[in-house]
This record gives structure tokens, sequence and C-alpha cells, in this order.
């Protein structure tokens, strides 16, 4: 039922992407393949020998800018078809990859390391387009890349720390985990930071400053409550009740039924009993709360006194 519903979710999640996308860019790509399929059409009026953008006007800057319209057409036919290829293949991975959180976050990670890729190859290919020698662009990139990345030692470091962390499965999309103090749910990660988001903030680390990280998703978390009864009562009595009563306690969000556990501590006023029960890490608050609750209503009901501090003031 849990995995049923984790899915429903993310598949929820997909729609809300595609929707947030959807009509914008959808319009942009639509009138860009049109005027893509119309400069194929009339190619040979555009590119061919006696286009009118090589005729000559007069004028050295009419002749230039008529001369540069092939060129942008190019890029523009480039950077259409890049685009709806690389948005096919984008949306494919984000529909195929979800069926787990790990998954999620693989297909989140492999999207950013394809647009990256894909970006750098299609200004290089610009750039071609308007006669820069890329070879030579591209061997100075590479002394470049040594240069930078002398200077740029904590963006590496960031991007090392986020491929280790999804190959080593620390965490995934969705979990929620507590880094430096913060407990939030993981809601993105990418080549360089993780976003957490915790009761409408988000918090944004740098892979390699993720530390000491505590996943509280892994394994069902406990809820706990602590309540006091008072020294006079019977523990035995009292125990014999919990024990007959609180397999009635139904907890929503609790994923098995409520345990004691015994005695915790000899307090001022009382004597401290445990109560434990497992549930989902995003649940815990609630859980806890609803515990509490109806472990009062359950003693109130069964005449057992929860003591409470109270001063006595003697009259001389």
């Amino acid at each position: 039922m849990k995995n049923n519903d984790e899915k429903i979710k993310r598949k929820k999640k997909v729609k809300e992407r595609a929707k947030k996308l959807g009509p914008v860019k959808l319009t942009v790509l639509i009138l860009l393949a049109i005027g893509t399929v119309c400069s194929f059409v009339f190619y040979d009026y555009i590119f061919g020998a006696d286009t009118v953008f090589t005729a000559e006007y007069g004028s050295d800057f009419v002749n230039g800018l008529m001369g540069a319209i092939p060129k942008i057409i190019s890029c523009v036919q480039i950077i259409t078809i890049t685009c709806i290829i690389t948005t096919g293949i984008l949306f494919a991975i984000s529909r195929i990859f979800t069926k787990s959180r790990r998954s999620i976050t693989v297909a989140r990670l492999c999207c950013n390391l394809i647009k990256w890729v894909v970006a750098i190859i299609l200004l290089i290919v610009v750039l071609a387009v308007w006669g820069v020698d890329t070879t030579a662009l591209i061997t100075g990139a590479g002394v470049l890349t040594l240069v930078v990345g002398l200077g740029m030692q904590s963006l590496i470091a960031d991007v090392v720390a986020g491929l280790f962390i999804v190959f080593e499965n620390e965490f995934n999309i969705g979990d929620i985990i507590t880094v430096d103090g913060f407990r939030g749910e993981v809601v993105e990660m990418g080549i360089r930071t993780t976003k957490l988001k915790a009761e409408g903030n988000f918090k944004i680390f740098n892979n390699s400053d993720l530390r000491k990280i505590l996943n509280q998703t892994a394994e069902p978390s406990v809820a706990k409550a602590y309540i006091d009864i008072e020294y006079s009562a019977d523990l035995g009595k009292v125990e014999k009740i919990i024990e007959r009563c609180l397999h009635e306690i139904k907890i929503e969000g609790a994923v098995e039924g409520v345990t004691y556990n015994g005695v915790n501590s000899l307090g001022a006023s009382g004597v401290q009993l445990y109560f434990s029960v497992k549930c989902n890490e995003g649940d815990i608050f609630s859980v806890q709360r609803a515990l509490n609750g109806e472990l009062k209503n359950m003693f109130d009901k069964n005449g057992i006194n929860i003591p409470f501090n109270q001063i006595v003031v003697h009259n001389s």
C-alpha cells in the first residue's frame, strides 16, 4: 500500500513538472519546429547559389546583415533540432525512471549532466557556423580547463562529492535527512548542490559540505511518548491495564502497533513510563502528537492519575 502511494505521488510530481513546462516551452518548440521545417522546404532559396541573401544592395551594412541571415537560420535549425531531441530524451528518462527514489535520483543527475553536455556541444557547433575555428577552441579549452580547475577546486569537489553520493546511494530524492542540524526532505540533487525542504523553507548545501549525514528514511522511525504515573499507583495493576488496552489504540500514520517499553526513569514527582510506535519519518511529529493524546485518554478512562507539580503553602 505504501509503495503504491509513493508511485502515485511520483507520477503526480512528474505531471506537475510537465504542466509547468508545458504551455510556454511547447509553444516555443512548435514555432521553432515550424520555422525549421519551412527553412528546409525553402532550402534553395535561403542557402542556394542564387539566394537573395548574397545579392549586392549597395550598402556594406545591408550586405552584412543579409549575409548573416542564413547563418542565423542555420543556428535556429541546429538549436531547434537539438532542443527537440534533448527534450524527448529528458522526458523519456523522467517517465521511465520513476519506480523508486533511487531511480529518480539517478535520473535527475543524468538529466543535469545531459543539459550541461548538450549546452557545451551546442555552443561549439553554433560558433562553427559563424566561422570560429572550433579545433583551436577545443585545444585551448583543455589548457583553460586545467588553469580554471586549479582555481575552482571547490566546484570540482562539489561535483565529485555529488557523484559519490549518488553511486554510494547515501540518500535519494524524497528521503528525509539531517545535515548540520537542519532536518529536511531532499527535493533536488544537482551535480553541484543539494536542496532540502522543511516547513516551507529551503536550504541549499554544496555537495562537498554534506558530511555526517543522518538518513532518517532508510528504516522506519520511532515516535516516542513518556508519561508519568504517581508513586502511589500500583505499577503492576497499571501495567495490566496497559497490556489490556494498548492494542485498542490506533494511530494514523503508524506502521506498527503501539509498544509499552517499561519504566524509563524515576522522576521527582512520578514514575515515567515509555511508549513507542514505528512510523514513516515524514509522519513522526503527527504520530507523536496523536500517541500522546491517545495515551492520555487511555489513562483517564482507567483512573490512572498523571502527576503534576504542586506548590504547598503553609500559613504560620
